[in-house]
């Protein structure tokens, strides 16, 4: 049969971007070049730019015309507006018949592809290879659909049809309006391969991303499919080989929990699986290759490397059918530096100052300038670069994981950007107001977190006194000497289970405030849209996951889970999000234990994967509700745990967060009410008693968490709790201010929970207060002695 439609892998190369897309060429161009690849084919962007432009809706407009006369009424930073229209179009699309001429092409391919494997269907994986045709290389990686084991004829043309779909998503239809591609001319094409039922599978690189040495290929394995290991969702196995002699320098074994595999009951889709139940216990801690498997994976990466004369990265997999090696996707690694970031010629000794604003996080960072406006555009951002925007959300976290620096126009020290910079110990400066605008992608600056200074070129005096300074340290948050003991424990503050080991060894007492909001919002959907689906236990097992890290990393000392409580603004970004409501001030609206309460099944899942963990022997868990205002919000949420078995008082811990007048003022009832503890969440409390939005930089000035009516409370509340017994803790920014440290020592505070980077320096903070205190009692002791002599 003759194809209009349809291209086969073996009649594609790389030069066949702009007819199927980034992924779709660089199938063709490996096929070609010997590479196994497993076989399949294209159904070309013609296909695409064919059916919109030949189909038409009830008005009798073509779907082009359609989707093109929403997108111009579309105000595209409007989110409630661009999730709504884009939503629409994406829906119109998958209800819309796909042309004969096109569906009996893919029927017809799909049936030579199953006949080469002597079956009338096979299994194959549908994924988007968008591509603009004004702009060849923009593949948009990452922004489209892929759909995995689908079987059948109907299947795949119904997975083409969401391909199709997958390319006005709120998420890629703002992209592409920020970067200036004409909506009218981006098309898409989707890639149908054969499936690989892979029994191991991961990604490798031909050049070592995080040394950037060439001579080394890193290899990352892991048991099932390989979006495991693409998505995040497991840690893998990593070796580090060296090319030309093939000895293998370094293997980390990771633990493994869990899997992707083929839905056994359905035999379409796919599902997570517990590792230790799938394969058996053993393998949770198995390596994942074997040795002559690991030469053999970085021997076929040198190889293709060599084929494109640039180093790869690879998407590789075994199938357990044929125990046989193949290459699924290459691409080329944009991540490597040209040697350019720290190069003695590009340093300066000039101290030139480009920006100010609040020194957010300490430390000095230099690198390349990024700017993105929205998440989407994360990927922009590679190792070592300073990630500028306007305010980070959840959403950018892998981003800022990679960023040596981080700058923002908006935000106080309390902002999403601050809290999450120095947890992950990146220096960050926020509320500089203009940063978008003066800094320019690929710009050279440092970037001072201590002094909230944004320098231009790399400062070579800071540069290298931070890099002496981190040498000192060997990199990482420690304990120097013997640990000061005192009475009043020092904790610290979790936002991300990856930090837990980091934040661990600074010796903290336990965990003041482990925050569930990046847990939650990270799984990529909105958690609501997911239980709602069937996909609670998904939920569950990634909190159940994320919890982990950090009750194990910090087992028996204590940590405290505060339930979700991220405001709406948040929620409203993710994929299912639409339905969230506009609030005029999101932080004075539906968060907290308002939402848990309105929205139980999202609590009810929390305390699930507590209940897990304690069933699991961890007995270190607090839980902690957050904006509790009321004795009958505590009532009801204890009602809720039980219905899951979870008992309060007896297998957890149970608290309240005091983050507003109210709670503090009825603290009295609140304690009748039934709570182990209570913590001061200062950013809050602060903001809800002096009338000021924490994140405004225009009035951050005012903002003081040592004003006199939050202090008159934090009293109130500590003297209150001292009489029924009930311990008092801060997890708030407060918490890592070493004159907030002394006043709560004073007033006789349980515990403070700092940040990573200052639990020391409040630990010592407190020593010498308690000292002080304690000379106080003895010369008063002394004099009153001497008065009655």
């Amino acid at each position: 049969m003759a194809y209009k439609f349809i291209k086969w892998f073996e009649e594609l190369s790389k030069e066949d971007v702009p007819l199927v897309g980034g992924k779709g060429a660089n199938l063709g161009e490996l096929t070609r070049a010997g590479i196994p690849v497993p076989p399949g084919f294209c159904v070309t962007a013609e296909a695409y730019k064919y059916f919109v432009e030949n189909v038409r809706v009830e008005d009798g407009r073509t779907l082009q015309e359609w989707i093109m006369d929403i997108i111009s009424k579309t105000n595209v930073d409007d989110s409630k507006q661009l999730q709504e229209n884009t939503a629409k179009i994406r829906e119109k699309i998958i209800s819309m018949e796909m042309p004969e001429e096109i569906a009996k092409e893919i029927e017809q391919a799909y049936k030579e592809l199953s006949q080469r494997f002597g079956k009338d269907e096979v299994y194959v994986a549908v994924r988007s290879s968008a591509t603009a045709e004004d702009l060849p290389e923009a593949s948009f990686a990452g922004q489209q659909e892929t759909y995995l084991d689908v079987l059948g004829a109907d299947d795949v043309k119904d997975k083409v049809k969401r391909c199709w779909a997958s390319l006005w998503t709120a998420r890629a239809t703002f992209y592409r309006a920020k970067q200036g591609f004409d909506h009218s001319k981006v098309y898409l094409s989707a890639v149908v391969q054969k499936m690989v039922n892979s029994e191991t599978s991961g990604v490798m690189f031909t050049a070592n991303p995080v040394t950037n040495d060439r001579s080394e290929i890193m290899i990352n394995a892991a048991w099932g499919l390989g979006e495991a290991v693409v998505s995040g969702a497991v840690t893998p196995d990593e070796y580090i080989v060296e090319k030309g002699t093939w000895k293998i320098k370094e293997k980390v074994i990771a633990k493994k929990e869990i899997m992707i595999v083929r839905n056994p009951e359905t035999g379409k889709g796919t599902v997570k699986v517990p590792v230790a139940e799938y394969l058996g216990p053993e393998y949770v801690e198995k390596q994942v290759l074997t040795d002559e498997q690991i030469i053999e994976v970085a021997k076929m990466g040198a190889k293709i490397e060599e084929h494109y004369g640039w180093p790869q990265d690879i998407e590789w997999a075994y199938d357990k059918d044929d125990g046989k090696l193949y290459i699924v996707q290459s691409r080329p690694i944009t991540t490597l530096k040209e040697e350019v970031k720290t190069e003695e010629a590009e340093m300066t000794e000039e101290m030139k100052v480009l920006l100010k604003g609040l020194g957010a996080s300490p430390g000095v960072g230099a690198g390349r300038v990024v700017v993105i406006f929205d998440a989407s555009e994360i990927d922009k951002v590679k190792e070592g670069d300073v990630l500028v925007t306007t305010m980070t959300n959840p959403d950018m976290v892998p981003a800022m994981k990679r960023a040596s620096a981080i700058v923002t126009d908006e935000g106080g020290r309390t902002c999403h950007a601050a809290i999450v910079s120095r947890e992950l110990g990146i220096p960050c400066v926020v509320g500089t107001k203009e940063a978008t605008k003066i800094l320019k992608d690929g710009m050279l600056v440092t970037v001072d977190g201590t002094r909230g200074v944004v320098y231009e070129g790399i400062v070579k005096s800071l540069v290298k006194k931070e890099e002496e300074e981190k040498a000192a340290a060997g990199g990482q948050v420690i304990v120097a000497g013997a640990p000061l003991i005192t009475a009043t424990e020092i904790k610290v503050n979790v936002s991300m289970p990856e930090v837990a080991e980091r934040a661990a060894a600074t010796g903290a007492d336990g965990v003041g405030l482990l925050r569930a909001e990046h847990m939650i919002l990270g799984i990529g959907a909105h958690p609501i849209k997911f239980i709602r689906e069937g996909k609670e236990e998904e939920l569950v097992d990634r909190l159940v996951e994320g919890i982990r890290k950090v009750v194990e990393a910090f087992y028996p000392r204590r940590v405290w889970y505060r339930t979700l409580d991220a405001p709406t603004n948040e929620f409203r970004e993710l994929p299912g999000g639409e339905d969230e409501p506009e609030e005029r001030n999101p932080m004075l609206g539906w968060r907290g234990i308002r939402r848990g309460l309105d929205q139980p099944e999202l609590l009810r899942a929390e305390f699930k994967a507590i209940k897990r963990l304690v069933d699991e022997g961890y007995d270190n868990i607090g839980v902690m509700l957050p904006l509790v205002s009321h004795p009958e919000q505590i009532r009801k949420a204890k009602e809720i745990a039980l219905e899951v078995g979870l008992i309060p008082h007896k297998d957890v811990e149970w608290g309240v967060m005091i983050e507003t007048p109210a709670s503090a003022l009825i603290i009295e009832d609140l304690i009748k009410e039934g709570i182990d503890f209570v913590s001061f969440g200062t950013n809050d409390l602060t903001q809800y008693t002096l009338a000021i939005d924490r994140d405004n930089e225009r009035v951050f000035k005012l903002y003081d968490e040592k004003h006199p009516a939050v202090l008159k409370l934090i009293k109130h509340v500590i003297k209150v709790c001292k009489k029924y017994g009930v311990e008092t803790s801060i997890c708030g920014q407060a918490g890592s201010d070493p004159k907030m440290a002394r006043l709560l020592v004073r007033l006789g505070i349980d515990s403070i929970s700092a940040n990573p980077d200052a639990v020391e320096l409040i630990r010592k903070t407190v020593a010498q207060e308690e000292k002080k205190l304690m000379l106080e009692a003895a010369r008063k002791k002394l004099f009153e002695e001497e008065d009655e002599l």
